[in-house]
């Protein structure tokens, strides 16, 4: 909160021309403060000649006693009778970070018919499986899914849960930390621990991907994360790998829910999903016309591959919104992925950052694009398409 210490408050009034906000004014010769509006942004503080304001923030809950939490668990995400890619990667992250911390990792496996895939999720790296496998889980509902990972984790106390920043994890995963009285950082893009204090520091895209953001949560367990789909690479299968499958029947109370699932449909697409194409060509602002568009999907369909955009193309309608690359679109990780016009900014740079090989073709040669590329093309886009 923002104190005013009447004592030395003179009535100058520089605080109320300082603050953007309109929190602050002068009234019978002393600063008042509307807390609704002051945002605690401090700019009063520094102007005020007398030292009569002080800001006072609320640092939160003190770290307590963690030693009873451990292990690393990994949301694993059940559809359509299988496993998803997303699930894998994060087995993969999950064991380094166990390995670092003397844990193990632990795959929370929920919905009807799931069982048959425990088996897959040791292969790919867990310790443990804990599985729901019941007929009220054949659809997922965001209420019943959350409740669940909720009470096992309550009773297990992982220290870290982490699943997969997508339509699924992004609908249920939040409910979970707040159930929790836990924190929860969204779509991350790398994961480590720091080892004096067993925190596990959280870099995401921050300020419109602008810069990257480290974030911990020190007072709180399970740390959570999502992580967005192809960020992170999936280990081999390994069939000799052993674990401990656990099924656990949920309390009958967990499976009741406000929303009953009527249909699923699963929706139709020509050719592979941009986030499974292993050949990806893309056109940036750089191919300057929307005729040009051509030239790019000639490429990808000689290469065999698909068409993507970064944002400046699809807000030009040049391409359907569907199309688009980064931290507002998707995240894919090709075999070859080739940037035509693409200036290469952090906000599209983080949804290809999994590809294997990046060809970078841009007119000017100072484009951040080139410092990604495994090639580079420097010239006209067009000409060299």
């Amino acid at each position: 909160m923002l104190i005013v210490h009447g004592d030395r408050c003179i009535g100058c009034g520089e605080c109320d021309e300082a603050c953007s906000f309109d929190a602050i004014q002068v009234q019978e010769e002393i600063a008042v403060v509307d807390p609704d509006s002051c945002t605690m942004c401090g700019t009063c503080v520094d102007v005020c000649p007398e030292e009569a304001l002080e800001l006072v923030r609320d640092e939160g809950k003190a770290p307590g006693n963690f030693d009873d939490w451990r292990g690393v668990w990994v949301a694993a995400e059940y559809k359509n009778g299988e496993v998803a890619q997303v699930t894998l990667e994060l087995l993969a992250e999950a064991g380094k970070l166990a390995g670092k911390m003397d844990t193990l990792v632990t795959a929370v496996l929920m919905g009807h018919g799931a069982s048959s895939q425990a088996e897959i999720l040791v292969a790919h790296g867990a310790d443990r499986v804990l599985v729901a496998d019941h007929p009220e889980l054949e659809y997922f509902t965001d209420e019943v899914y959350g409740n669940i990972l909720a009470d096992f984790a309550a009773r297990e106390k992982p220290e870290i849960i982490l699943a997969g920043a997508t339509a699924m994890g992004r609908s249920y995963i939040p409910r979970v930390a707040t159930i929790l009285k836990t924190g929860l950082t969204a779509d991350c893009t790398e994961l480590d621990i720091r080892p004096e204090d067993r925190s596990l520091l959280q870099t995401r895209p921050a300020f419109g991907g602008n810069l990257l953001a480290t974030i911990i949560c020190p007072n709180h367990r399970p740390q959570m994360a999502t992580v967005r789909p192809h960020v992170m690479k999936a280990a081999p299968y390994d069939a000799d790998r052993k674990g401990e499958i656990i099924e656990i029947t949920p309390d009958p109370a967990l499976l009741m829910h406000s929303v009953r699932v009527v249909e699923s449909v699963k929706e139709q697409v020509s050719g592979p999903r941009l986030s499974e194409a292993e050949v990806i060509v893309t056109a940036g602002r750089g191919i300057e016309e929307e005729k040009n568009i051509e030239l790019v999907r000639e490429l990808s369909d000689l290469l065999g591959g698909s068409i993507g955009a970064t944002r400046a193309v699809t807000d030009a309608e040049w391409l359907p919104e569907q199309t688009q690359i980064g931290q507002t679109g998707v995240t894919v990780s090709p075999k070859l992925y080739i940037a035509c016009g693409v200036s290469g900014a952090i906000q599209h740079v983080v949804g290809i950052q999994g590809s294997e090989i990046i060809v970078a073709v841009n007119k000017d040669e100072s484009a951040p694009i080139f410092d990604f590329s495994t090639y580079g093309i420097e010239g006209d886009t067009k000409e060299i398409l």
